[in-house]
């Protein structure tokens, strides 16, 4: 076989876990191929409360997550800034919970080494006003928000400056195994159907949930535990500071602000794997989000809720829990050579997004020994794209474009999607100053940039690297502007944009329908006079 044909490693998975292994391979000089079967954060990195851990939830509960939580909560403060925004979090106590909890809360997290301060009623009332008055305790915490879409997409682009390739929609169906040694990869490209044969060293699965059909496909048996957790989204930022319940963990205890919004989560229950494809949220857990949610901060009540949705966490089953709520968050990296008698295959799993950088890090290091390559982990220490420099520093060098008011409140909303990356924005003609999505100030210059830089094949990828659509009027306006703007650039041809439209447009409707009752209905009912009957979409 050629040699330049052969990748050291093909890992499977482009959410953050299987983005971070790529960058450490890469960043380790692995030539290195990452595959996707769909769009990168397509799976639970794309469905979470988008909450950076201090660990604190899990300090009672299970020490070793709690400790692995606040040792990357400080890493991803220093390389990934430009996807987190530093809150801090509070964890209450409310009249009906039990305040000795708190002591047993606070002594535990010291133990794992979190901070964690005793405020009295009043005194988190001032710092949060929108937390429910009638607490009797609550404790500060390290907690913080970030950004899963920047953080994966930054993680993709280091790595592909490393060296590494990547591939979405072609999705592994099968394996290349010679003599009880894994050789490579079956690929399908889920667009044409056409199948491709990768041949490599070593194949790392980190496809989270999907893990456990990808190792089926080897005939080797994970028994992972799929459990799906429901999350809402209100239509503007109730609260300044994570607001989390001081208690063992429970359906919608945590309350994050996220950019404008805010996202309450999150259920736990188990679900089969014939459906871990088509999450949905249910009109039962909309009602319970929304009542656990009002126990947190009460101006929930009357809220606006842009939309719910479901994501599946990839836990490693250890118990008959029927909710998946006391198996461990823990980080498991699994060596077939040694558990199945396949050499050249290794799993990584369970984990949490936040603590993704330490399971690539585990991953590679197994990698690596396996390969012989003798080269330290730097990924703890090494800025991300987009975070080298500050906010501020990125402002200062593009002081000429705030002359303009209008135009700079989208430039800011640039340094805060894409750091760094802003300054390559294009921003010289006119049009560039567009926007395409007024809810969230996406431009037509952070279009082209998305389409020349980011991995963009149509609407859904544009969302998830702009947040095109995922503002108040979920896409009602801009997602033809969009779809426009990527026909104009010649990116989409006429009769496919219409397709990519209608399947976005659909999936925006998929998290309105649990919440569609009084105005959310009424709008949901002019998207449909706009794209059916003025458009003539299905």
């Amino acid at each position: 076989m050629n040699e330049n044909n052969l990748y050291d490693v093909v890992i499977i998975g482009g959410g953050i876990t299987g983005a971070g292994t790529a960058r450490d391979c890469a960043m380790r000089g692995l030539k290195v191929l990452l595959v996707e079967k769909r769009d990168f954060t397509n799976g639970a990195t794309g469905r979470n409360h988008g909450l950076l851990h201090s660990g604190a939830r899990y300090a009672v509960t299970d020490q070793e997550s709690a400790k692995e939580c606040i040792q990357e909560n400080q890493i991803l403060r220093r390389i990934a800034r430009h996807c987190v925004e530093e809150t801090d979090g509070l964890f209450i106590t409310l009249p009906e919970d039990d305040l000795a909890y708190q002591q047993k809360f606070v002594e535990a997290c010291q133990k794992a080494g979190i901070r964690a301060d005793v405020l009295s009623p009043e005194e988190a009332r001032r710092l949060e006003p929108a937390v429910n008055p009638a607490l009797k305790g609550a404790v500060r915490v390290p907690d913080a928000s970030v950004d899963p879409f920047r953080l994966t997409t930054a993680n993709i682009l280091d790595a592909k400056r490393h060296g590494a390739e990547v591939m979405t929609y072609e999705e592994v169906v099968g394996f290349i195994i010679e003599n009880g040694v894994m050789k490579g990869v079956h690929l399908r490209n889920n667009h044409t159907g056409e199948k491709t044969d990768i041949h490599c060293k070593l194949v790392i699965n980190a496809a989270g949930i999907w893990g456990h059909l990808v190792a089926q496909l080897a005939d080797i048996k994970i028994n992972m535990f799929p459990a799906k957790g429901t999350l809402l989204i209100f239509g503007h930022r109730v609260n300044h500071m994570v607001i989390n319940r001081c208690r063992k963990p429970a359906n919608g205890d945590i309350l994050v602000p996220d950019d404008a919004v805010c996202v309450i989560g999150t259920t736990s229950d188990r679900v089969p794997f014939d459906q871990i494809d088509d999450m949905r949220a249910t009109p039962e857990e909309v009602d319970l989000l929304i009542r656990e949610g009002m126990q947190l901060a009460p101006s929930l009540s009357t809220s606006r809720i842009l939309r719910a949705y479901a994501g599946v966490r990839p836990l490693v089953a250890s118990d008959d829990d029927p909710s998946g709520r006391s198996i461990s968050r823990g980080i498991i990296v699994l060596d077939h050579e040694q558990r199945d008698g396949l050499k050249g295959f290794i799993t990584v799993t369970g984990g949490k997004m936040m603590t993704y950088r330490l399971m690539a890090e585990q991953a590679t290091n197994l990698a690596c020994k396996k390969l012989g390559v003798d080269k330290p982990c730097k990924t703890a220490t090494t800025p991300l794209p987009g975070s080298e420099e500050s906010a501020r520093e990125i402002k200062n060098e593009l002081q000429s474009d705030f002359r303009n008011l209008t135009a700079s409140t989208s430039r800011m909303a640039e340094i805060g999607r894409h750091g760094t990356f802003t300054k390559e924005i294009p921003y010289s003609e006119i049009e560039d100053h567009a926007l395409v999505c007024e809810c969230e100030e996406v431009s037509v210059g952070e279009v082209k940039f998305a389409i020349d830089k980011l991995h963009v094949h149509g609407l859904t990828n544009l969302r998830r690297r702009t947040r095109i659509g995922m503002g108040t009027c979920q896409g009602e306006l801009c997602a033809c502007r969009a779809s426009s703007v990527l026909c104009q650039l010649g990116h989409t041809e006429a009769k496919k944009a219409l397709e990519d439209l209608s399947v976005f447009v659909q999936e925006r409707w998929k998290g309105d329908r649990p919440i569609a009752w009084g105005d959310a209905l009424k709008e949901n009912q002019l998207t449909l006079k706009i794209y059916q009957e003025l458009f003539g979409m299905n």
